[in-house]
């Protein structure tokens, strides 16, 4: 019987690619970095998020195969929901349930998702937050900072906002010469 305090190891492989094998074609991981992580079973999607990202130094989307899939069949990890089920399908076929080793794939997140952020009280001489929303943030980084930290979101629509200032300014440098 597998208890919720156990850890599961995913084997986390980024910076590569996917590619035929010569010459049977089978698919196979190249390239990039490969590393084991530990985690409680109990873990939620953002936290996972979060390490996932502390492993390899950037915002990732998750990515795994099935145990009894090959590569060309990769599901996409969004929700605590589908982490469930991932162990789900992994603990039906390990044995002992404490082998549990589920392969990984990071890579930078494709869904871009637009920032909508709430009105904001800043003074004109101040930078509004409301600038942010011409600029956006990977959807899987947005979820995980809101699951995670209302703060934190926060920090990151200024940052958002003053770069994207810089860059409007560069922009009409750039082509007016200002």
């Amino acid at each position: 019987m597998v208890t919720s305090n156990q850890n599961i190891k995913f084997l986390c492989s980024y910076g590569g690619k996917i590619l035929p094998r010569y010459p049977d074609g089978k698919l196979r991981y190249h390239g990039g970095e490969t590393r084991v992580l530990a985690v409680d079973r109990s873990i939620s999607f953002a936290e996972l998020l979060v390490k996932l990202g502390e492993l390899c130094g950037k915002s990732v989307c998750l990515r795994c195969q099935l145990p009894t899939e090959d590569l060309d069949a990769l599901v996409s990890i969004t929700s605590d929901e589908d982490l469930a089920n991932l162990i789900e399908e992994y603990d039906r076929v390990a044995s002992p349930p404490a082998s549990l080793k589920i392969r990984a794939f990071l890579s930078p997140p494709k869904s871009i998702k637009k920032i909508s952020p709430p009105p904001s009280s800043a003074s004109s001489s101040q930078l509004s937050v409301a600038s942010a929303s011409r600029f956006t943030m990977p959807a899987a980084v947005d979820r995980c900072h809101h699951q995670i930290s209302p703060q934190v979101n926060e920090k990151i629509k200024v940052w958002l906002a003053v770069f994207g200032r810089l860059g409007q300014q560069l922009a009409l440098h750039k082509r007016y010469g200002r």
